[in-house]
């Protein structure tokens, strides 16, 4: 995607998890790792894992970390699958899944929700993937996704639905934003649900 995308998304990720104040953070999809390593740079961070299936991925991120001087305390790389629980990942102030869940097959997004919300439980979950609303502004075709291997891509309404269910469910408040660009009609071209565990109120 865009190169302007990519950094609204990231900017707007990071500000979520520094103004809420997280200490400890899992990134769930880590990926090459463009959010880990802006993670990694900051002091305030106690604890720092990213987890991802993608062998590769991780071994990009280790070279990205060794280049750069990190700031954050404890940082750990794990490959496993986000939608797998770990009794290991519990008690975290903040899990951000940035751009990921479109990667899921729909019909397997229970097991995320009750691995995330059911066993980690953290603090606070950020969540963000494409607005397939704003897809025409992109020049996007309607009948293509924005990447080859995105599953699905929701409308905010379709979005809200589930954020709303999943809070819900498991005990979480959540409110949204939209991320680069508020068109009138179309909203922005990234969506972002920002959950808070109700428990921890």
């Amino acid at each position: 995607m865009t190169t302007w995308l990519h950094e609204e998304r990231l900017e707007a990720a990071l500000a979520e998890v520094l103004d809420a104040g997280a200490r400890t953070i899992l990134d769930l999809g880590c990926g090459d790792g463009d959010l880990f390593l802006r993670l990694a740079a900051e002091p305030a961070v106690a604890r720092l894992v990213g987890i991802d299936i993608c062998a590769a991925s991780l071994e990009r991120l280790r070279g990205r970390l060794a280049r750069q001087p990190a700031a954050a305390g404890t940082i750990e790389l794990r490959r496993t699958s986000m939608t797998e629980g770990d009794p290991g990942l519990t008690g975290f102030d903040c899990a951000v899944l940035i751009e990921t869940i479109e990667h899921i097959d729909p019909a397997h997004l229970s097991r995320l929700e009750r691995a995330v919300f059911g066993q980690m439980r953290p603090g606070m979950v950020v969540i963000t993937t494409p607005n397939a609303e704003f897809n025409p502004l992109l020049g996007v075709p309607s009948h293509r996704f924005r990447h080859p291997e995105h599953r699905f891509e929701w409308p905010r309404a379709r979005f809200r639905a589930w954020c709303r269910r999943v809070a819900t469910g498991w005990g979480y408040g959540v409110r949204f934003r939209d991320i680069a660009g508020c068109h009138p009609d179309l909203g922005g071209a990234t969506q972002m649900g920002v959950f808070h565990n109700r428990s921890n109120s």
